[in-house]
């Protein structure tokens, strides 16, 4: 999608859009309110991710996919996910099997709402994404180790956009959010603070990534919780 300056000359959409809380706070009005309570807590039970090689996990995941045609909304078959080693140096080129999301989020409103919000705010065309895939995250930070949310580095997920959104941030200093043209030219940095906070981006133009983080000063333990929603043509390669 193009938008047309006041010359009459067509310029390229930005590559991403920041929405504040209020954004997916208003999508989720309609759902009650103890649906979206037991949608942020389900991140209290996720399973430690087996395919980072270290000793303590810090990072904790489930993950599923969807087909979204109009406005509705099917489960598909859990599968591993796959990433190329052109987008992954860290862990692409592997199968990846993670727990699949609980049912109560699967099925339930408040994931529909978000992830409908997101779809409609996409920075660019639209056409042909019927497929997600969901990804609840967890990463925690100790004093004595580091949360590292993108260990990959600045990268590119392989998709054509993707929904990052803020869950959960307790605790936790640093954690920015970096966005980079394909020159690895710094375009955009945020640190998302507010719950419902998010990035949409396209992720055939920018590369992202997101800086480690510690505890708050005085603390033992720093969480963050994300939820990471990829938007692809389910017939794409």
């Amino acid at each position: 999608m193009n938008h047309v300056s006041a010359g009459g000359v067509r310029e390229p959409q930005q590559p991403f859009v920041q929405l504040g809380p209020e954004v997916l706070t208003a999508a989720l009005e309609t759902v009650p309110v103890g649906a979206v309570k037991e949608f942020t807590d389900s991140w209290n039970d996720l399973p430690a991710d087996e395919h980072l090689p270290t000793d303590v996990p810090y990072r904790f995941r489930r993950y599923g996919t969807f087909r979204l045609v109009g406005e509705r909304w099917e489960r598909l078959p859990h599968t591993a996910f796959f990433q190329g080693t052109n987008v992954n140096s860290v862990n692409g080129g592997v199968d990846r099997m993670f727990a699949p999301l609980d049912d109560s989020v699967a099925t339930g409103p408040a994931l529909h709402a978000v992830v409908t919000a997101l779809r409609e705010r996409l920075p660019g065309s639209g056409a042909g994404i019927d497929t997600c895939g969901v990804h609840q995250i967890r990463v925690t930070a100790t004093a004595g180790a580091e949360g590292n949310p993108a260990p990959e580095g600045v990268h590119r997920d392989g998709h054509h956009y993707v929904g990052q959104v803020l869950i959960r941030r307790e605790d936790v200093q640093g954690a920015e959010s970096c966005l980079y043209d394909l020159q690895h030219r710094p375009i955009h940095t945020t640190v998302l603070t507010e719950p419902f906070a998010a990035i949409v981006l396209d992720d055939r133009r920018v590369l992202h990534g997101v800086t480690p983080f510690a505890p708050s000063p005085g603390t033992r333990v720093g969480v963050r919780d994300t939820l990471l929603v990829d938007f692809f043509p389910r017939t794409a390669p």
